[in-house]
């Protein structure tokens, strides 16, 4: 690990086999069949010294460290009667920075996301906000010049013409969530990536300005538009597969088959959003190229697939609490400026909103963006480290990096 901004994190070469581009380290006999899921990139065995490891070795026959007798030796706030194994998992873990240096808990990666944007509300809050903006006037320009004019309904249709307009009016509302949802996932993608430089120096403790995150990120962007982009073909081509055939039907049977296949298409979306989910975070910190980093996120999530996608969806629903309690106020005022589109809303009929009310639930739409993106894109970051940390002991190499005492670096 170096000291550099947004490092690029130790032990991926290990995870990874033959992609990292680096030449093979030989282990040591006794640690040849150890578990795939732990780094070989550990510190030599002479390096693991116990307490009073500089005394004699004990006779045959020692039964281990007895009060009152040399040895081990008393451990930092233990009980005089304690015992050094029944005591060690209780020590508390280096914390360097917005998390401690371990396997961290829920409220642990949900305070630390919190925490690092709090430390660092400039750059992250300057990143949020021109990504929020950019996407929220691309979404705005679809919406208004891209899109074709919504589907009527006739409230005097009645049967078959009832049906079919009831499908045209689902099928234009569809429609016209598209671009902002696209818009919308590739902004998150594309921050919660960057995020994971300022996440790296967060855990450190180190401090972070925006120059720095751009100077990191510059040489990797076009690396990370193209794997946005491939993203987002991968999940568009699956929902497209999965609702066209009921779609080419049409009718009351096409529905359904749309409806089913859109659910299909959902789940496994899905699957491969929390499988890839941190393809952005290998590629900006590890430098991998696009496949190696869709490798590398589906190694890190086997087996931790529930997991990974019960905190994500924690956080996606706090954001979109926090999110909605804050666009509300703007909508409102956006509906008390547009009375048109708001007496349409009351009257029953397709509203055609204005400027102004696009310029104002706009508004609150980006700062609504601003926080979703740094709370997810954090959260999601620390998820990241806390997987390398439970898979490669990553913890150890940020200790070192840290400066925390007795992690120094082997052979130093």
């Amino acid at each position: 690990m170096n000291d550099s901004p947004g490092w690029a994190s130790p032990g991926s070469a290990p995870s990874d086999g033959d992609n990292s581009g680096t030449p093979p380290v030989s282990e040591p006999p006794e640690r040849a069949h150890a578990s795939s899921k732990w780094s070989q990139d550990q510190p030599p065995a002479a390096q693991w010294s116990s307490p009073g490891a500089g005394q004699s070795p004990p006779p045959p026959g020692w039964a281990g460290p007895q009060q009152g007798h040399g040895g081990w030796g008393q451990v930092p706030g233990q009980s005089p009667g304690g015992n050094w194994n029944q005591n060690y998992g209780r020590l508390p873990a280096a914390k360097p920075g917005v998390i401690p240096l371990r396997p961290l808990g829920v409220g642990e990666i949900l305070d630390g996301a919190v925490s690092t944007a709090r430390a660092h509300w400039r750059t992250v809050l300057g990143l949020t906000l021109a990504v929020a903006v950019v996407s929220q006037v691309a979404q705005l320009a679809a919406t208004r010049f891209l899109l074709p004019e919504p589907a009527t309904i006739d409230p005097g249709a009645t049967g078959p013409e009832a049906l079919s307009q009831a499908l045209d009016s689902l099928q234009s509302s569809l429609l016209a969530l598209m671009p902002s949802v696209i818009i919308g996932q590739f902004a998150t993608l594309f921050t919660t990536a960057v995020l994971a430089l300022v996440a790296s120096r967060s855990v450190l403790g180190r401090p972070v300005s925006s120059g720095e995150v751009w100077t990191e990120a510059r040489p990797r962007l076009l690396s990370l538009f193209g794997l946005l982009g491939l993203l987002i073909v991968m999940f568009s081509a699956v929902t497209a597969v999965g609702v066209l055939p009921g779609v080419l039907l049409g009718g009351g049977g096409g529905a359904a088959l749309a409806a089913l296949g859109g659910l299909a298409a959902c789940a496994v979306t899905l699957w491969l959003y929390v499988r890839f989910i941190f393809a952005g975070q290998a590629l900006m910190l590890e430098r991998q190229g696009i496949r190696q980093s869709l490798r590398r996120s589906a190694k890190l999530t086997n087996g931790s697939w529930w997991r990974i996608f019960g905190i994500s969806a924690l956080a996606w629903l706090l954001a979109v609490i926090v999110a909605m309690i804050i666009a509300l106020p703007f909508t409102a005022i956006a509906m008390a400026v547009d009375s048109t589109s708001f007496d349409s809303i009351l009257n029953g009929s397709t509203p055609d909103f204005g400027w102004s009310y696009l310029i104002i639930s706009g508004l609150g739409g980006v700062i609504a963006s601003a926080v979703t993106y740094s709370l997810v894109g954090g959260v999601t970051a620390l998820l990241y480290i806390d997987q390398r940390i439970r898979r490669e002991a990553l913890d150890l190499e940020l200790a070192r990096a840290a400066g925390v005492p007795g992690h120094a670096n082997p052979g130093s």
